[in-house]
């Protein structure tokens, strides 16, 4: 179910947000959801680029190898 949610804009965001919703044929509140929802996508996720270092960081692969063999022999604790 859909809720309500009152945003306060200045005019100025209003009226660039209200453009770049017309501009896509898109109604405003759903150019407003969808570019959230992209951000937040874009900050919990691993782009391309980062995908890349990581898997070619070796002592990290080694590290987290390491743990992975540790946890199923039941080494080590978690800590709050």
């Amino acid at each position: 179910m859909s809720k309500t949610v009152t945003l306060r804009l200045n005019e100025n965001i209003y009226n660039m947000f209200r453009n770049l919703a017309t501009s896509e044929n898109r109604t405003l509140s759903n150019f407003i959801e969808t570019s959230v929802l992209r951000s937040i996508e874009q900050s919990q996720f691993v782009d391309e680029f980062e995908m890349t270092e990581i898997r070619n960081n070796k002592e990290l692969n080694a590290s987290l190898k390491q743990g992975i063999k540790d946890i199923k022999a039941n080494k080590g604790r978690f800590v709050d």
